[in-house]
């Protein structure tokens, strides 16, 4: 089985070697990129692509490795003891599987595992999962029972690039960072998302969202699934490209602005360049 584009995700041929490599060695494929570049999507595509079912684990600041493997419900079982009930006779009835579990025993084969966000955890979470990631087994301390994957799973693990992640877990994955897609790969997304669209239309939406990212200074630069979302708000608005041949972002604000900056400091800046532009121009 390999990965390559989808009908609804355009893989650059670097990406698509990525996942392919990643498959072949049986490594975790770690996906870094600024955000929007579509890095948890990729789960979503693989797992479509190859048939599989995907397996979702999104990280957060309180995550611990242990969440991944299993949870034991000490708690549910004093209430039970105390109502005199008879599961609690056998402790297994209060061990949760997490996902590394499920996607170690999957029902239907093969799986698709996504750890999204793996820096947004604590700098121990990505050591405690080495054992876990490279062995593909681990034991339930509770029962004794060693759980060992029955087919390794196809593992994605995203990155912000908010956290330096430890160089023994770096070495146990293969690694790829997703690049801005340049203006023609975003015209073939565009593409995949609204063949409909008028051709001029994007092409006009193209330009004034290039000059937008290039502007120096803005604390979050538009990326591509905002571009997708501010060209669904064109076309259901009837904006027509003349309209948007005419604003210059450093001059104007483009219609419908709020769809591609996301603060208050940059639609700030954007107007004092337009209000700069406009005294300049006198």
């Amino acid at each position: 089985m390999r990965f390559s584009s989808t009908a609804t995700y355009i893989a650059t041929e670097d990406l698509k070697v990525a996942v392919n490599a990643s498959m072949t060695l049986e490594r975790p494929l770690l996906v870094k990129g600024e955000p929007g570049t579509g890095k948890t999507v990729l789960a979503h595509e693989i797992a479509a692509a190859l048939g599989m079912p995907l397996l979702t684990w999104h990280i957060k600041s309180t995550t611990k490795a242990q969440h991944g493997l299993y949870e034991y419900d000490a708690v549910s079982r004093l209430r039970d003891s105390q109502l005199g009930d008879a599961r609690v006779k056998d402790i297994a009835n209060y061990i949760k599987p997490g996902r590394l579990w499920q996607a170690f025993e999957p029902e239907k084969g093969r799986t698709v595992l996504l750890i999204d966000e793996i820096d947004k955890a604590d700098i121990e979470f990505p050591n405690d999962l080495l054992l876990e990631l490279d062995r593909m087994e681990f034991l339930v301390y509770e029962t004794g029972q060693i759980v060992k994957a029955k087919t390794r799973p196809v593992v994605i693990i995203t990155s912000n690039n908010e956290k330096e992640l430890p160089d023994a877990f770096l070495r146990r994955c293969f690694f790829h960072y997703i690049r801005f897609p340049d203006r023609e790969t975003m015209q073939r997304i565009v593409d995949v998302h609204f063949p409909d669209v008028k051709k001029n239309l994007v092409s006009e939406a193209l330009n004034v969202f290039f000059d937008m990212r290039d502007i120096p200074g803005l604390k979050k630069r538009p990326s591509t699934s905002e571009l997708l979302d501010w060209i669904k708000l064109l076309m259901a608005d009837d904006i027509s490209p003349e309209v948007l041949r005419a604003k210059d972002v450093k001059t104007v604000l483009p219609p419908l602005h709020g769809a591609l900056l996301k603060n208050e400091q940059d639609v700030h800046m954007l107007e004092r360049l337009a209000f700069l532009a406009k005294r300049e121009g006198r």
